[in-house]
């Protein structure tokens, strides 16, 4: 037999009214909002390519081709990035934020330069981190949020 406190009743209730608040501050969608799943076309694990919630789309992490150079290697993780937004209509101007992770922080003016020359200004937020090492031997992969464009 499970017994609830007040005081458990209570915080109940208020965890509930907060996450209806968080629900309708962060997302354009009044009551339950769709959430779509763009499929990996080449995933190398059980995840999803894209899933939008709302208004917010949540892509995973791109790498690029390992065999070529950093830069290039860059260039193709945002053509990986590129191409999932394509599919949902968006561009990189709707990414409003962007985790980077490197296996070598020495190459950090280089990410720069491939970043800055892709994304339009102004630039999303984003997060760079050293990693010891990255899924089939990559030297960078991007993660990114965007969001949907209110239509009117």
């Amino acid at each position: 037999m499970l017994v609830q406190t007040r005081s458990a009743r209570h915080f109940t209730a208020l965890g509930r009214i907060a996450a209806a608040l968080i629900a309708t501050t962060f997302t354009a969608c009044h009551g339950p909002c769709p959430t779509e799943h763009v499929p990996a076309t080449s995933a190398i694990g059980p995840y999803s390519a894209a899933v939008a919630a709302g208004d917010l789309v949540f892509l995973a992490g791109k790498i690029g081709l390992p065999a070529v150079s950093f830069g290039e290697e860059v260039a193709h993780a945002i053509d990986a990035i590129e191409a999932d937004l394509a599919r949902l209509e968006l561009t990189l101007a709707d990414v409003v934020s962007v985790n980077v992770f490197v296996t070598d922080l020495a190459k950090f003016g280089e990410l720069n330069d491939v970043y800055a020359a892709r994304f339009p200004e102004p630039w999303p937020a984003r997060t760079t981190v050293g990693v010891a090492a990255l899924p089939k031997g990559a030297q960078v992969e991007l993660q990114a949020v965007a969001r949907r464009r209110q239509t009117d």
